[in-house]
């Protein structure tokens, strides 16, 4: 054994490992909270309550208001406030620049109108039940901070719920996407002038859009001189692609979160800076083109879920024992006018601005919660001595009810619009048909999984033969030098782990007539053609399926796993 010589900091960590019975105290409690939210998320699955609720339950049980399991919450909330980067990040990914700035008319006034029409609602009816006798609003700060709790969705469990339900590139999705950026742009408006409600100035909000601007587009030319370059070099090791994109998202947060520093150093004093999960969401926009970009998010998708996990059981750590009922009473009055904000104001402002009313109620159901950045605001707005912890109190329940009712919203979004079909007939707003959605690409009729010698010489024969098809056929490879030349012979390529569904799935195969895995087993790597023919048969049940086999023993495997031919 070999010892070494004590530190202080050795006999503090010393004492921490022997506190915890040898484990660092931020692993137990990071342990702790994900024990805790997989025994109750399965146990809440199986009688059918969203999960979101298991985890909110997990972090009351582990937190203050439960048994105080939880010894470093300070620790836990920064390895959980990076779920939203992540998440954002995720989300840029995914994002259709064209389309959302195709949305025009309907995106722009709408984010520019939504959140102070919103706020003058929502900040109007609480005062007047202050004015009624409510004292637990607490006068014109407490309805100021309650009407923005009504007025700000939610990115984390919109996103969430539309990746998973995978609505992003809807018109509904993408109207979404749109309107939080906006509100995101509004939240920070707030937050600049917010230590000066007595005194307030522009030059903050405008020092906030000049650096959003300036990290935008030195992102997109970095994208394009330096990370395009570096894709190519590490093309044939996939985790390398993800790890390059990750470093990219951050790079480009932290240099938007320090370039106020940056600024003063080349001696431009302007305290200028954009938030980190911003700076994510650019990151992950100029990737979106990208060929990588579906290897990217089936690999980044999974730690986010992580992150998220940890961020709604650290939330759930926050909330307090309410000191009475008239705290909750008012936290479901703000999540009521949270929900009827969006069909008062964001309907009759979608409509109005051209959309159909269908997809009008959909996006307005689908943002109807309140924002985890107002949890920020309103904690802000404690310190600063505009609100007390009652009204903090309000917005944290208020969140957790509006949480819960998020997926329900947005699985009834469709079933509401037909029982708002007669009122909205009464109001003016009919029905002008609903607009088409547009697919972002043609489906591929031919999928080859792979593309070696047995790919290569079909890819000939069909160009020899039936030249048509190959406008329609889409390869799946990680040999990133080769799909250049592919494309020149017009073939859609995607680059992507063949061992991923979520690759499989965001290449939308699901759509195609016959898929072929092409590459033998012993090329292979994580991943054989019988789980390859299992994940495509369950995300292309209609598709004829063709497997390659090494032995003759396999062919048999491979059809009972859902391939309608083999071939060696």
């Amino acid at each position: 054994m070999i010892l070494f010589s004590s530190s202080p900091i050795s006999e503090h960590a010393s004492l921490a490992l022997a506190s915890a019975g040898g484990v660092s105290p931020l692993v137990r409690d990071l342990g702790l909270c994900l024990v805790a939210a997989g025994l109750l998320a399965a146990l809440f699955v199986r009688v059918r309550i969203p999960a979101i609720a298991a985890l909110l339950v997990a972090g009351v049980a582990l937190g203050p208001a439960g048994f105080e399991a939880v010894s470093d919450r300070a620790s836990v909330d920064t390895i959980a406030s990076l779920g939203l980067t992540l998440l954002l990040f995720v989300i840029g990914l995914e994002v259709n620049l064209g389309a959302l700035l195709a949305s025009g008319r309907t995106l722009l006034v709408t984010g520019a109108l939504q959140v102070p029409l919103s706020l003058a609602v929502g900040t109007g009816l609480l005062l007047a039940a202050s004015q009624l006798g409510v004292t637990a609003i607490g006068g014109g700060y407490g309805a100021l901070y309650l009407g923005v709790a009504g007025a700000l969705s939610s990115t984390l469990l919109v996103a969430k719920y539309l990746h998973e339900r995978r609505l992003v590139d809807t018109t509904s999705g993408r109207l979404c996407i749109g309107l939080l950026i906006f509100q995101d742009v509004w939240a920070i408006v707030f937050l600049a002038v917010q230590p000066s409600f007595a005194n307030p100035s522009l030059a903050p909000i405008a020092l906030t859009f000049v650096g959003t601007a300036v990290v935008a587009a030195i992102a997109v030319v970095g994208a394009r001189l330096i990370l395009r370059r570096g894709f190519h070099v590490v093309a044939r090791s996939p985790e390398l692609v993800v790890s390059l994109a990750l470093a990219w998202c951050f790079g480009v947060g932290l240099f938007g979160a320090n370039l106020g520093r940056l600024a003063h150093a080349v001696g431009i004093h302007a305290e200028v800076s954009v938030s980190l999960e911003m700076g994510a969401l650019i990151a992950g926009a100029t990737i979106a083109t990208s060929p990588f970009a579906y290897e990217v998010v089936s690999r980044v998708i999974h730690l986010r879920d992580f992150f998220v996990t940890l961020f709604f059981v650290g939330l759930g750590m926050s909330i307090p024992v309410p000191d009475g009922g008239a705290v909750v009473a008012l936290a479901v009055a703000v999540a009521a006018v949270a929900v009827a904000v969006r069909f008062l104001v964001f309907l009759p402002l979608l409509y109005a601005t051209g959309l159909d009313r269908r997809n009008a109620v959909g996006t307005s159901a689908r943002l109807a919660q309140v924002s985890e950045f107002c949890l920020v605001i309103a904690y802000l707005g404690a310190r600063l001595g505009h609100i007390g912890g009652d009204q903090v109190s309000v917005v944290i329940f208020a969140f957790v009810l509006t949480a819960l009712a998020t997926p329900f919203l947005f699985d009834a979004s469709d079933q509401l619009y037909r029982r708002l079909r007669g009122v909205l007939d009464r109001l003016g707003i009919r029905s002008r048909g609903v607009q088409p959605e547009a697919e972002s690409e043609t489906p591929p009729r031919l999928v080859l999984l792979g593309f070696h010698r047995v790919a290569s010489a079909l890819l000939a024969e069909l160009e020899r033969t039936v030249p048509s098809l190959v406008a329609e056929t889409l390869v799946i490879d990680i040999n990133a030098p080769l799909h250049d030349e592919l494309r020149r012979r017009g073939v859609h390529v995607v680059y992507g782990d063949l061992a991923s569904a979520e690759v499989l799935r965001h290449a939308g195969i699901e759509r195609a007539a016959v898929i072929v895995s092409t590459v033998p087993d012993e090329l292979l790597r994580g991943v054989t053609n019988l789980a390859v023919v299992r994940q495509v048969r369950a995300l292309a049940p209609d598709a004829a399926v063709i497997a390659c086999a090494t032995r003759v023993s396999d062919a048999a495997t491979l059809r009972a796993a859902g391939a309608d031919h083999v071939f060696r």
